[in-house]
């Protein structure tokens, strides 16, 4: 019974993980949604430059004439890891450059790419785009605290988005999801360098008509191998022995580079 009870504990931590999917408009769809991934994990190595991620997927009961006509639309992202994140703001102070002000967004994804088969602006409007949470522009951020009258969170939380997206963890294509027969789709969607290590999640979003019809979910794990693997768990399970072989590191390095270029 115990053993049951722990099985279902886990079983509910692994759906709240994956959030709660946005609920159809009307309860008259008949669709279906189905997607697989590539690959179901992702193996970063020392010499990990990034990589593409391809989802399959079908729509199941869809209506023959609807997608002669392209009513049809699918939308599908990669959500990395959630985690707190400050953005700090720079002002010339007496002719130097200081952090004056900074504001921290709870639980923000730490990765997020988005590919459709069209602009996103153009499938649903803004408001159906709005409810579904779809989207960078759309991804909630909360700040952290107390943040006063709140005159500056418009602009943390742009400069947040611009931030990740010039640093290419923030990525959108759209038209990166193509339809490869009448029903049945393909999405590609590129993992930088810099992608955060641990469990993502792949959404795919249906849209018909304008109208958000039903959403799907898949778990996708980012994870470190080899000496990169090692060098993690040693910096987390035992971070006393770890910063002192990096410091004791250091010194060797910097003893070594003096003695190997002294001049004499």
């Amino acid at each position: 019974m115990i053993r049951l009870a722990l099985l279902a504990l886990l079983a509910f931590g692994g759906a709240a993980q994956a959030g709660a999917q946005p609920q159809p408009q009307n309860g008259d769809f008949t669709e279906k949604l189905e997607i697989g991934t590539s690959t179901d994990e992702i193996a970063i190595t020392s010499d990990f430059r990034g990589a593409d991620l391809t989802i399959f997927g079908a729509i199941d009961g869809s209506d023959s004439n609807l997608l002669a006509q392209g009513k049809y639309n699918v939308v599908v992202t990669l959500e990395g890891p959630k985690d707190n994140a400050t953005v700090r703001k720079n002002e010339r102070v007496f002719g130097i450059w200081v952090k004056t002000l900074s504001m921290t967004f709870e639980l923000v994804p730490e990765s997020y790419s988005l590919a459709s088969t069209r602009d996103i602006g153009t499938i649903a409007p803004p408001r159906v785009i709005a409810n579904t949470g779809i989207g960078v522009d759309h991804l909630r951020l909360e700040p952290l605290g107390l943040i006063g009258d709140g005159g500056n969170l418009v602009e943390f939380r742009n400069a947040f988005r611009r931030v990740r997206e010039d640093s290419g963890v923030y990525q959108r294509d759209p038209g990166g999801v193509q339809f490869i027969s009448s029903s049945l789709f393909k999405a590609s969607l590129r993992l930088p360098a810099n992608v955060p290590n641990g469990v993502h999640f792949v959404h795919a979003y249906l849209f018909r008509d304008g109208m958000f019809v039903v959403a799907k979910a898949l778990p996708l794990r980012v994870v470190k191998t080899g000496l990169e693997q090692a060098i993690t768990r040693a910096a987390h399970d035992q971070p006393i022995i770890y910063g002192l072989f990096a410091v004791a590191l250091a010194i060797m390095t910097g003893w070594g580079a003096s003695v190997v270029f002294r001049k004499d």
